[in-house]
């Protein structure tokens, strides 16, 4: 009798364990159990990062080379910046150089006209200055003006009854400015403090 209740005992538990089997095999092929997920997604994420790892790498290498190549032409045209920056004003310097060449052929000749050497040389002159005045360079002449000695440099003074003190009675040679950057200060002669108050006092 006990081995009777025994053998149903072991029926019983063998039972559910078959029952638990199927109950698992059954999950598992309706995909709500997955045999070593947490292992497989683990796998998953370390294959993603190297994936990201290599992809932001190669992003990296790309830019590194394109700006190897902006530091490359930037350094190129820099130093042809240099190198060409007065390519224009050279040009318009040609013709004045070819003018000076010919007047100066002209003037070689026995019978060179000096009125025609004279005319040509101040053409000559006349687009040297036009040539000079389209990069910023113009010529100071302060015959008549007062004196300033940030464009001026008084060479002597003398005292004048036509003249104003403090004027510019004479200039012995012009000045120049470079964009309105003083480049030679003009060499003047300017009227004394006894200026223009002589004869009053007389």
């Amino acid at each position: 009798m006990s081995e009777t209740k025994q053998d149903q005992g072991q029926d019983v538990e063998i039972d559910e364990a078959v029952e638990g089997e199927l109950e698992t095999a059954a999950e598992l092929e309706e995909g709500t159990v997955e045999p070593e997920t947490e292992e497989n997604s683990l796998e998953k994420q370390l294959e993603d990062a190297k994936a990201q790892a290599a992809d932001n790498l190669e992003q990296l290498m790309r830019a590194r080379a394109e700006m190897e190549n902006i530091r490359r032409r930037s350094e190129k045209e820099l130093t042809n910046a240099r190198k060409y920056a007065l390519e224009k004003f050279a040009q318009e310097l040609l013709p004045v150089i070819d003018s000076m060449e010919m007047g100066l052929a002209a003037a070689q000749d026995e019978n060179a006209d000096v009125a025609k050497l004279r005319e040509g040389t101040e053409m000559t002159l006349k687009m040297f200055e036009t040539a000079v005045e389209k990069f910023g360079i113009k010529s100071v002449h302060p015959h008549g003006e007062a004196f300033n000695p940030e464009h001026h440099q008084a060479m002597t003074m003398v005292d004048s009854q036509e003249h104003e003190p403090n004027t510019i009675i004479d200039v012995m040679q012009k000045g120049y400015l470079l964009n309105e950057r003083l480049v030679r200060p003009a060499m003047v002669v300017v009227s004394s403090a006894n200026s223009g108050n002589s004869s009053d006092e007389e």
